[in-house]
């Protein structure tokens, strides 16, 4: 299915509309934790058929804030959270963003 960039509050606002439950992924450009989590997304992205979105902090700083601000979850990155309607189901960041917590994440 591939990974989609999100940079525009329109780009967010599209996602919202065409789906109810995805992954977003905010990734920051130059941190190394940040990297590797990136690289769990990738893999996970590849196997599973399920709508993934990412956006670089440093690129969409105020959609990534307002996203924050929106669900409720304070801001982190490297950060995954599962979207489902309008509420974030599950997030978790830093080391913690590997193929099987996205996995499992998305199995509840």
């Amino acid at each position: 299915m591939g990974i989609n960039k999100l940079a525009t509050f329109d780009d967010f606002s599209k996602v919202k509309e065409k789906t109810d439950r995805f992954l977003l992924f905010k990734n920051s450009t130059t941190c190394p934790i940040s990297s590797q989590a990136f690289e769990e997304f990738e893999k996970f992205a590849e196997d599973h058929d399920h709508d993934v979105y990412y956006l670089n902090v440093q690129e969409a700083r105020p959609l990534s804030n307002d996203i924050a601000e929106t669900y409720g979850v304070k801001h982190q990155s490297p950060q995954a959270l599962l979207i489902d309607g309008d509420h974030v189901v599950w997030n978790d960041s830093h080391w913690r963003i590997t193929y099987s917590s996205l996995a499992d994440a998305v199995k509840k």
